[in-house]
């Protein structure tokens, strides 16, 4: 295993927690999984002992404890989004700085907090630019939600960490496998300082999906022999160019649609997926091979939809779909086989090899015992119950796991070549981009669309030939 590697075993025993997990379910196994004549508690081996995996206690409610001064760097709608449900779910925090590229966002991330719980962001604590990010941190905050598209995460956590600040961030973490290896190093030094790295993965924060990893963990189906990931929906929001826009800032604005800012949906979307089978199988992805293609899409430079084979450490496999196109189907759901029985999160429920239910997740029982059933907002309870407690928590390095699962999936879907762990982790891969200013020009030529079996060079080549070509109709057309 190369240094730079992640042992996701290593992370789970070192950030496991003590307690319950209080889920409801309908009861324990009642019939052999294998279809034996011995009883299920005779035949089940639990994959982990419990202990030595994260186990979340998902209370109502945070702890109480000091005041919190939080910071929100990237006030669009979903930091916006996060910092309501912040705000409605724990008490004891003030809202004392807010940055982002963009004013009119920022006022209204600043409207709504004083809306939901009557506070003022001072205007002291009110920053605008690219980095703003370093004020909203310098700013003495006690911790910081990042939002930002996902190519900032990781200068944005990195400063954050160096500073001794707890942080919150979206997923993914990065873009790129020069993403990839900040990230880790960063979290490493966050563990050194004893800081709570919570990530927007909610559904490890989840009251159904804690429930079925534990049953899981219990070897409730066995040994894990393979999975289905899906994520398809229609195609999410863009932003028509205007006017007044630069390159960049059109860019930023319409970000969801660039590589280079949210590391196209297989990476910004359907990551949430893949992250749920790496959680419970606690495996990394070996390989990848993939097709990709683009159909509607109006904006940007990415695909419409990915389907991906990966294998994994062991050599089990994964089969990984996504799409974003209009007036198709579903669905958004996980299955992983195993070598006794199967588990879906379509109906939260277990079934052995002979199809039967053996195991359900009651999600009308949860909504009657619990007040919080949010994940968005466990998730958050969480982040400031470790805060206030003192326990540091790693999630960035498990995501990091994930997260690099999706950059294989497209980059061998761009290219189509077969990609790997070990090539990808270790690769100069950098979508910065080269010329990179807010206020003047940037090469747009530069963003084609990808084209598998031909290199990004001669994708631009052919991307100038045919504008030329477009070019020189118009001037005739005209003549």
């Amino acid at each position: 295993m190369k240094e730079n590697s992640i042992s996701r075993r290593t992370f789970l025993k070192s950030s496991a927690l003590a307690g319950a997990a209080g889920m409801v379910g309908t009861g324990s196994v009642i019939t052999s999984c294998d279809g034996g004549g011995g009883s299920a508690a005779e035949k089940i081996t639990p994959i982990k002992a419990p202990g030595t995996y994260y186990l979340p206690e998902l209370p109502d409610e945070a702890i109480e404890g000091k005041e919190l001064k939080i910071g929100l760097i990237g006030c669009g709608g979903q930091g916006t989004g996060d910092l309501r449900n912040f705000l409605q779910a724990v008490k004891g925090i003030k809202v004392t700085a807010l940055g982002d590229t963009f004013i009119d966002r920022l006022t209204n991330t600043a409207n709504m907090v004083k809306e939901i719980s009557g506070q003022d962001v001072p205007e002291n604590g009110r920053f605008i630019g690219l980095d703003a990010y370093k004020q909203v941190i310098d700013s003495g905050v006690d911790a910081v939600m990042i939002v930002t598209p996902p190519y900032f995460r990781p200068i944005h956590f990195k400063y954050a960490v160096e500073k001794g600040i707890h942080c919150f961030m979206e997923k993914p973490l990065f873009v790129d496998s020069v993403g990839y290896r900040s990230v880790v190093a960063t979290a490493r030094q966050a563990q050194a300082k004893n800081l709570a790295v919570i990530v927007g993965t909610q559904r490890h924060h989840q009251r159904n999906y804690v429930a079925a990893h534990e049953q899981i963990m219990n070897g409730i189906i066995g040994e894990i022999t393979g999975g289905v990931v899906y994520w398809n929906q229609n195609q999410l929001w863009f932003r028509e160019r205007q006017p007044a826009w630069s390159d960049c800032e059109w860019m930023i604005r319409d970000w969801v649609n660039w590589t280079w800012l949210s590391g196209d949906h297989i990476v910004e979307q359907h990551v949430h997926n893949l992250d749920v089978f790496t959680w419970f199988s606690d495996l990394r992805p070996a390989k990848a091979i993939a097709v990709g293609a683009r159909h509607r899409r109006v904006t940007g430079d990415q695909f419409d939809c990915f389907g991906v084979d990966f294998t994994m450490e062991n050599g089990i496999h994964v089969a990984s779909m996504c799409r974003q196109i209009n007036g198709c189907s579903g669905p958004v759901t996980e299955f992983i086989q195993g070598t006794k029985g199967s588990w879906t999160s379509t109906g939260d429920e277990i079934k052995n090899l002979k199809g039967e239910i053996i195991w359900k997740f009651d999600n009308e029982a949860a909504r009657e015992k619990y007040k919080v059933n949010s994940a968005t907002q466990l998730e958050l309870i969480a982040w400031v119950n470790h805060i206030r407690s003192g326990k540091s928590i790693d999630q960035a390095s498990e995501l990091a796991v994930s997260n690099m699962m999706a950059v294989m999936g497209r980059e061998a879907a761009y290219t189509g070549n077969e990609v790997t762990w070990e090539a990808m982790t270790t690769s100069d891969m950098d979508l910065t981009p080269p010329d990179l200013t807010f206020t003047g020009k940037m090469n747009l030529a530069r963003y084609t669309i990808p084209k598998p079996g031909i290199t990004n060079e001669e994708a631009a080549v052919q991307a100038a030939a045919r504008r030329a070509e477009m070019e020189a109709r118009r001037a005739a057309a005209q003549q």
